[in-house]
């Protein structure tokens, strides 16, 4: 495990101290942190549980470090008070007579958008999923297997996506992929077989999206944004386009409900796709969700969706819902055996049939908003000159900035050993949207222990 204490806890940075091993490691970074004054007397520490789950340790690990701290005298230890650093003196090492700035290379705190809290996957809940599965699983299921993916995990998504998506499908038309991005190589091929030379995207977004299209040989024109969200009037005959209507990503806004009938007519009209990326249908807040874009026509809309922000990246699973005259040349594009590892979608199939993904993505809710609510509170009053948009939804939100300000900003939060995106960065290199200075501010993504240092170094950088 590379570097396993490099950060830790609310505020506090650590630097690994050599391949003696884990409670050593761990040890020598907390009693030079203590030594230098990085960490105050009176400091109170996270709890051995948060700390051992933030690092990907054991607890019993992060308990014998704060045990030896505490019986050299470095900490103190108090019922129902927790851990604390010791009142003693501070010495500073000898180099660090001149205060330095924080490498920027190596930041604390992390607002970048686009991951959940990873320290909240459901681990046990998992396990116990897993366990069953496996126990459960034919034989025939460790086999090369249909390109389409598992028929659990096919049918338990057909069921979860018309309850909680409004999508329209059967087990038939749903391909297992291992995330967006793999969608996405999929249909960039499909589209590329039948004819297809442009896609159009929207004016912000990812640029690794974009790129995987490109190379499947595909143009990828922008189209206008305004304040009702992405603008599709100027689409041409036939083509695809490529849209996040339920939650823009980056901007936060869904699809006005005109332009949302709008892109349906027009792929009705030409035969053109629509490819429908719900990167994060499960989190909303202040109403009734926005439903998929394909319930209005199954035959002309992709609905493409993960489980990214709801359990974690690293799993790499994801599905497609295609129009039934799709679902053979994907599965051709694809490759003819399935790509995805069996054992993790037979898991998922359990975890959703069993409800423990319902109840991981309600309380995964109830903490995001939370979040936001404090984000909202601390920046209006910490620098009521920036403006909160896009948190009706999802797990990021868009700060307004005054005109001219978002790179400086962007420097200052580097110091200050916090990563950030500018929405700059999402912006197409040909976008039809008036530039605008703000972040992009992914709230979801620091551990709980992380979140309040995070916010407070977001708030100390802001104009």
């Amino acid at each position: 495990m590379a570097n396993p204490w490099a950060t830790l806890g609310v505020d506090l940075h650590l630097e690994p101290a050599g391949s003696s091993g884990l409670r050593r490691g761990l040890t020598d970074a907390l009693r030079d942190a203590v030594r230098t004054g990085r960490l105050a007397p009176g400091t109170r520490l996270p709890s051995s549980r948060t700390l051992a789950a933030d690092l990907g340790i054991a607890r019993n690990t992060v308990a014998e470090a704060y045990a030896d701290l505490v019986a050299e005298g470095w900490l103190t230890a108090r019922q129902g008070s927790g851990t604390s650093v010791a009142e003693r003196a501070v010495v500073p090492p000898a180099d660090t007579a001149q205060p330095r700035r924080r490498d920027p290379g190596r930041p604390a705190y992390s607002l970048i958008p686009g991951t959940p809290d990873l320290a909240a996957f459901p681990r046990t809940e998992w396990l116990k999923a897993a366990r069953r599965a496996l126990a459960t699983a034919p034989f025939d299921a460790l086999g090369y297997g249909d390109p389409l993916g598992r028929p659990e995990l096919r049918t338990a998504l057909a069921t979860y996506l018309a309850r909680a998506r409004g999508v329209r499908t059967t087990p038939d038309t749903v391909m297992i992929t291992a995330g967006i991005s793999h969608a996405l190589r999929i249909l960039g091929s499909v589209l590329r077989t039948r004819g297809v030379r442009t896609i159009a995207v929207e004016s912000y977004g990812l640029a690794v999206h974009w790129d995987l299209l490109r190379t499947a040989g595909l143009a990828t024109p922008a189209l206008p944004y305004d304040e009702l969200g992405t603008d599709t009037a100027g689409l041409g005959d036939g083509g695809a386009v490529l849209l996040t209507p339920a939650h823009q990503f980056p901007m936060g806004m869904p699809l006005h409900p005109d332009r949302r009938t709008a892109v349906v007519e027009w792929a009705r009209r030409t035969g053109g796709l629509v490819l429908e990326d719900d990167y994060d249908g499960e989190f909303r807040y202040d109403r009734q969700p926005v439903g998929a874009l394909q319930g209005l026509d199954p035959d002309r809309v992709v609905y493409l969706g993960t489980a990214s922000k709801s359990l974690a990246p690293g799993l790499r699973l994801g599905w497609m819902v295609l129009p039934p005259s799709l679902v053979e040349e994907a599965a051709a594009a694809k490759g003819r055996i399935d790509t995805c590892g069996v054992l993790d979608q037979l898991t998922l199939a359990e975890f959703m049939v069993s409800g423990a993904y319902d109840r991981h993505v309600r309380s995964a809710r109830l903490r995001y908003r939370r979040r936001r609510d404090a984000l909202a509170t601390a920046v209006a009053h910490r620098a009521p000159e920036v403006r909160v948009t896009g948190i009706a939804a999802g797990l990021h939100a868009v700060l307004r900035l005054p005109s001219g300000t978002e790179q400086s900003v962007i420097q200052a939060a580097t110091w200050q050993g916090l990563a950030l995106h500018g929405l700059s960065f999402h912006r197409h290199e040909q976008a039809l949207a008036e530039p605008l200075d703000a972040l992009v501010v992914g709230y979801g993504t620091p551990p709980e222990s992380a979140w309040a240092g995070a916010l407070e170094a977001l708030c100390r950088v802001l104009p």
